[in-house]
């Protein structure tokens, strides 16, 4: 939320600067992001009389004009401005100083061959609004050569980051009301006006929906002239980051960020019969003020006339009774909606309001008769007109609740001495009623107190978070156990594994999108959709953690990154054929673009393969425990997939720990990705579990004799994994052989048709003694024997 110091200062009493102001609100639980003093961006524009101005020798509309900063000497500067003229006062830039709008730092500089001293500022280029049809015209008694920012008042800007459980400081008021009660001035008399009713209202005002829209009130003020709003206004809505728009929408918007109470207004020309607050009917439309048209259901509440739907009640109002500068005559609105039924309509919509982020948090159900009282009055003062009696419709929610609350629990709860005094001082500051004996009556507008430690929050919190000492836990004798569990442990290895072999964790929503859902959704298992989600593009619960990586890769792949090596630790989802819920720990890695670049000793960049994706699946798998050696590679990775670059790791035939390979053609298509791209995933839930529960490390026993290493190479049928030939061969005989693997596969000359050459290195580790050449040759005959079993034979 953005607001001035100068508009702050019309709810406070203060003397305290921006930065005492600020320090505050951080210390009382209102997080500033920023405080932003429009003087520092208007340095070196100053007040200026023009006081020649003459056609360009050049440029048919440029002007050169001569102008008065202030210094005594006039200063010439090349203008474009059609309402530049001799004797008017406006805004100088001088060299050196920088454009707000653009970032451009002004210079010395010859245009069309006339040197130029400056520039003479328009509205937009000061960054102060939207109109650019000419330069600034400043009244006739502004100060030559003061500076614009002194002259404008400039006042720093604050943004606050307003938590969700505070709606009544989402407005100025709210907010001044709180520093009020740390001490940081006094709380300004809220003056409600007294509007008279000139006449009776004209239009009827109903509320047919008690559950959505419990009051509702309007009234009708007529014969007004929809100008621009005052000066003053218009500035506090830009600090605010509001367009000023007309006097009549304006003031809606003041009054919601100046008291937090959104409100709205129709023009009356442009309704017919009663206006009523309702349910929607099935197929109702409604064209809403952001040019866009929206389906209605008969769960949404809706403001209409006789003839159609007007506004989406609390969120927004519709194109064709907005106000405009030709309105003469207006019926205002101010209800109470109920924010569950605004947040659901919202959601359903995928519509964001500044009103609808208000109504769904809750507003002051008590303030609708003030609040209509003040948007009245302000209509009346910028526009004139003369006002209706108001018509209420309904009954707001206001009747205040009341908390049994023992000061005591303050120092219990919160951790600090205050004074029960104080504490009565606090509660009171801040609009609470506390009775003797200590019964709190809380105000409608804080929906979130709920309990007494509710009231100690607030205690604690304008005393000041600060004053809260930082207390250790106390801790217990002896020697302090691990407390995390088995799987805990394996994610934290994992992660600190993953991180070392080059790759980049990110973390990606639990929540998809339902066409990437169901990209990735098993087979026989459905998956879990949130009745409730943020958005309709996070609806489903993530049924694996590629979508998520896939997402990340595409970022990362737009904006130039050549290689891209991402995991993830965390759960996928889906509902289990049983109906129980199917939460399971994984990792996912996904690597894309280039493995190796180009280079001159490698020649073209070496894109990543199947292979990259089952090395880091495998050595990921041994870290967290599992038994890789005796891991089987099967295919059937899933559809995602492509067939024939891709496989699971299974610990047996139906236990699958990893799938790994190239994603299919189809895949990264629907992601919008240029491929290769491989990825695998890790299922953490399929571990097997350690046998041992201790904490020691197994002894390091080195080998007292030293390995010998053999080579062997066979023929065997093209279709043969050669994993399944190497499990062979390291069952020949488990005593002697350590370690197998392939490095070499070759098919061509001297292989016959429907064969290749697989080259096995094997590694034999004696125990007591060492290898005998009788004993090296029985192993081979053993190994020999164990590869013809799978048809394989001993090349020549």
């Amino acid at each position: 939320m953005r607001f001035s110091l100068e508009w702050l200062r019309a709810f406070l009493d203060t003397d305290a600067s921006a930065q005492e102001i600020a320090r505050t609100l951080n210390r009382i639980g209102h997080e500033v992001e920023s405080v932003d003093d429009p003087a520092d961006r208007l340095r070196g524009f100053r007040v200026a009389r023009v006081l020649t101005a003459q056609r360009h020798p050049q440029a048919d509309k440029l002007q050169v004009l001569t102008v008065d900063a202030g210094d005594g000497e006039p200063l010439q500067v090349v203008c474009g401005a059609p309402n530049a003229r001799a004797g008017m006062l406006g805004v100088l830039g001088l060299p050196g100083a920088v454009v707000p709008a653009s970032g451009m730092e002004l210079r010395r500089s010859a245009i069309r061959g006339v040197e130029s001293h400056g520039m003479m500022c328009s509205v937009r280029e000061l960054d102060l609004g939207d109109e650019h049809d000419g330069i600034i015209e400043l009244p006739a008694d502004a100060p030559v050569g003061a500076s614009f920012a002194d002259y404008q008042d400039a006042s720093p800007v604050f943004d606050v980051a307003v938590t969700p459980n505070r709606p009544d400081c989402m407005g100025v008021l709210g907010i001044a009301r709180d520093l009020a009660a740390a001490g940081a001035g006094a709380l300004r008399p809220l003056a409600v006006p007294k509007v008279a009713d000139s006449f009776a209202c004209p239009v009827e005002i109903r509320a047919d929906d008690a559950e959505g829209c419990p009051a509702f009130y309007g009234r009708v003020v007529r014969g007004i002239a929809n100008r621009a709003s005052p000066d003053w206004l218009q500035r506090r809505l830009l600090a605010a980051g509001q367009r000023p728009i007309n006097a009549v929408v304006d003031a809606t918007n003041y009054l919601m960020l100046a008291y937090g109470r959104p409100a709205h207004a129709y023009d009356l020309a442009r309704l017919s019969g009663a206006v009523t607050a309702r349910r929607a009917q099935p197929g109702e439309q409604v064209e809403a003020l952001n040019g866009r048209t929206y389906a209605l259901d008969g769960e949404m509440t809706v403001i209409a006339d006789a003839q159609r739907v007007h506004d989406i009640a609390g969120i927004m109002g519709g194109e064709h009774s907005g106000v405009t500068e030709a309105t003469t005559d207006v019926l205002l609105e101010i209800a109470y909606f109920d924010p569950a039924r605004v947040g659901m309509t919202g959601r359903r919509l995928g519509l964001t309001s500044d009103a609808r982020t208000r109504f769904e948090r809750g507003v002051d159900p008590a303030f609708l008769d003030a609040g209509m009282a003040l948007l009245t009055d302000l209509v009346l003062r910028s526009c004139g007109g003369e006002a209706s009696a108001v018509v209420r419709a309904g009954t707001p929610p206001d009747q205040p609740q009341a908390v049994a609350f023992d000061p005591a629990l303050t120092q219990r709860l919160g951790g600090v001495s205050v004074p029960e005094a104080e504490q009565r001082r606090i509660l009171e500051a801040l609009d609470f009623r506390v009775a003797e004996d200590w019964r709190v009556t809380v105000p409608p507008r804080r929906h979130d107190i709920e309990g007494a430690a509710d009231l100690v929050e607030e205690v604690v919190r304008i005393h000041g978070l600060d004053r809260v000492a930082s207390v250790a836990l106390p801790r217990a004798e002896g020697v302090a156990r691990p407390t995390a569990t088995p799987l805990q442990a394996t994610e934290r290895r994992l992660r600190r594994a993953a991180a070392a072999r080059g790759l980049h964790e990110a973390v990606t929503w639990s929540f998809l999108p339902r066409a990437q859902a169901d990209r990735f959704a098993p087979e026989g298992a459905s998956l879990w959709t949130l009745e409730n989600p943020i958005s309709e593009d996070l609806k489903v619960m993530r049924p694996s953690l590629l979508p998520g990586l896939l997402m990340a890769a595409k970022r990362n792949a737009d904006r130039g990154i050549d290689s891209i090596r991402l995991f993830e630790l965390g759960r996928r989802y889906a509902r289990a054929a049983d109906g129980l819920s199917d939460e399971r720990p994984t990792l996912g890695l996904l690597l894309a673009g280039e493995r190796r670049p180009r280079g001159w000793r490698h020649g073209k960049a070496e894109a990543f393969d199947a292979f990259d994706a089952k090395a880091e699946a495998l050595a990921l798998l041994a870290l967290a425990g599992a038994p890789v050696g005796n891991l089987q590679v099967m295919g059937e990775a899933g559809p995602q997939f492509h067939p024939g670059q891709s496989a699971t790791l299974r610990l047996g035939p139906k236990t699958v720990l990893a799938r790994f390979g190239a994603l299919h053609p189809a895949t990264l298509k629907a992601f919008d990705i240029g491929g290769p791209v491989v990825a695998a995933e890790l299922h953490l839930d399929a571990l097997p579990a350690r046998k041992s529960a201790g904490f020691a490390r197994p002894p390091y026993v080195p080998a007292a004799l030293q390995s010998v290493a053999r080579d062997f190479a066979f023929l065997v049928p093209l279709d043969l994994p050669a994993a399944d030939l190497v499990r062979a061969v390291r069952g020949a005989d488990r005593s002697a052989i350590v370690d197998a693997r392939v490095f070499d596969v070759f098919t061509g000359q001297g292989v016959p048709d429907g064969h290749k050459s697989l080259a096995i290195e094997v590694t034999l580790q004696p125990g007591e003694k060492s290898f005998t050449e009788a004993d090296l040759k029985g192993v081979s005959d053993r190994i020999v024997a164990a590869a013809a079993r799978l048809g394989g034979e001993l090349r020549a």
